[in-house]
C-alpha cells in the first residue's frame, strides 16, 4: 500500500478547492420585504385572536347563576354523547 503520494494528491485537491471557491465582494443592495395587504390583515387578526380570552365570561356567569339558583340542568343524552366521543377518539 502506497501512502507517499497522499501528500501530492492532498496539495492538488487544496489548490483546486481554493481556486474554485466563490469570491466575496462588496455587499450589493439590501434585500427588502413587502407584506401584502392580506398578510397585514392576517397579522392583525392573529394578534387580536391571541389577546382574546379563551373563556367566555358571560357564559360562565350565566351557568354559575343557574347553578346557584338550582335551575341548571344538563341533558343526559348530551353527557352520554360527549363521553362516547371522548372514548372513541
Amino acid at each position: 500500500m502506497r501512502i507517499d503520494a497522499y501528500m501530492q494528491v492532498s496539495q492538488i485537491y487544496q489548490a483546486n478547492k481554493t481556486k474554485n471557491a466563490p469570491k466575496t465582494g462588496k455587499a450589493g443592495s439590501r434585500d427588502s420585504l413587502e407584506i401584502s395587504s392580506f398578510g397585514n390583515a392576517y397579522q392583525v387578526a392573529k394578534q387580536a385572536a391571541s389577546q382574546a380570552s379563551d373563556v367566555r365570561e358571560d357564559k360562565v356567569k350565566e351557568i354559575q347563576a343557574q347553578m346557584a339558583a338550582g335551575t341548571y340542568s344538563v341533558s343526559i343524552e348530551d353527557v352520554a354523547d360527549k363521553m362516547a366521543d371522548a372514548l372513541l377518539s
